[in-house]
């Protein structure tokens, strides 16, 4: 009998369920682990989620690779991010959870901030990184939190973020920065839902989990959200009649349009937009020729599903007809990837059509 607290929105067999995990030949990627989707909204919170998904196939560890701040667009965010923490929580102790490869962690260490990391998939050697994911009996006591990117891979968020409040006594505040699905919406984004990203949020539903915000927006283009709240204000949301979701039925409309366009087809970009791009397209008959990535460290390896070579821009371009077609995973990039190619393909932004 169907769950009348929940309202399905959207489903997707079989995606991988680590998008940024890259492998080392093109058998074990196409061997991949997957799951399904099921997104759904819980009509008592509002909240969006995966039904299907299942946290015991998750597994971080140093061959997942999400870093993003080798591109000059992205650093420029992450000096936003700074600038809005250093706002409300500059001369507080900092944890960040979830800090990955610890790029952001050591630029706030170069502007002065007292932070320390927590991530399985660290592979430096600073001493201000546990390589464990977040525990409370680590006895870190912070004046605030840090969570860029974490809350929509985890299962319980709001049962997540109590923990997190117990563990420092149920005070101090919490930088939250997430995906924004009211974007995903509008741009009929269906290569930005992942098996990995298990919740979907809106800054509706970041306003309704805190009694006290202390800043909130959205930044990136409009494809992130932030939030700066107290985390002793942090409540169990209520959904309201204009919380529901109005989820577009023509989600796929761009994915069947691309499938008609028969010029040489190159993805730009190997993180999670791409590796769902391009396998969608090839299920629905699209074939992707060539991914680039400029960074060094997914280069050589192979995507999760479609089992894809990454190639550096010097290896992929000279092998590039003139009428290649780049589809730039994400258009906050256009720019930079234009000048990085003397502008003489014929690029696609795929969030911009």
């Amino acid at each position: 009998m169907p769950d009348t607290l929940m309202d399905l929105l959207y489903e997707v067999k079989q995606l991988p369920v680590l998008q940024n995990r890259l492998y080392r030949t093109e058998k074990e990627a196409k061997a991949c682990p997957l799951g399904d989707v099921s997104l759904v909204q819980d009509l008592r919170t509002g909240l969006v989620f995966n039904e299907a998904f299942r946290a015991d196939l998750m597994r971080y560890d140093e061959t997942y690779q999400n870093e993003q701040a080798v591109s000059p667009v992205f650093l420029k965010h992450l000096e936003s991010v700074s600038r809005i923490i250093a706002r409300s929580m500059e001369n507080m102790p900092l944890v960040e959870i979830g800090c990955g490869k610890g790029f952001f962690l050591e630029m706030l260490l170069a502007k002065g901030f007292d932070v320390v990391g927590c991530d399985p998939a660290y592979e430096g050697d600073n001493p201000r990184v546990i390589k464990q994911y977040f525990l409370p009996g680590f006895g870190l006591e912070f004046g605030g939190l840090i969570l860029r990117h974490v809350l929509e891979h985890v299962q319980n968020p709001i049962g997540f973020l109590n923990v997190l409040s117990d563990a420092n006594g149920g005070r101090g505040r919490v930088y939250i920065e997430v995906p924004c699905f009211d974007w995903i919406c509008e741009h009929r984004a269906w290569f930005d839902i992942y098996y990995e990203h298990v919740n979907y949020f809106r800054l509706s539903d970041l306003l309704r989990l805190f009694g006290t915000v202390y800043e909130s927006g959205s930044f990136f283009g409009g494809q992130y959200l932030y939030l700066i709240a107290d985390l002793a204000s942090l409540r169990k949301p209520r959904m309201k009649p204009e919380d529901r979701v109005c989820f577009p039925k023509d989600f796929t409309t761009t994915l069947f349009r691309k499938i008609r366009e028969r010029s040489a087809a190159v993805v730009w970009g190997a993180s999670s937009k791409g590796v769902i791009f391009s396998l969608l397209m090839q299920r629905h008959g699209r074939p992707i020729d060539m991914v680039v990535d400029i960074n060094p460290a997914k280069q050589g390896k192979y995507l999760p599903g479609t089992g894809l070579l990454v190639r550096s821009p010097k290896e992929a371009l000279p092998l590039l007809p003139s009428e290649a077609a780049i589809y730039v995973m994400n258009s906050n990039y256009l720019q930079e990837i234009r000048g990085m190619t003397e502008g003489i393909y014929r690029y696609v932004g795929v969030d911009c059509e």
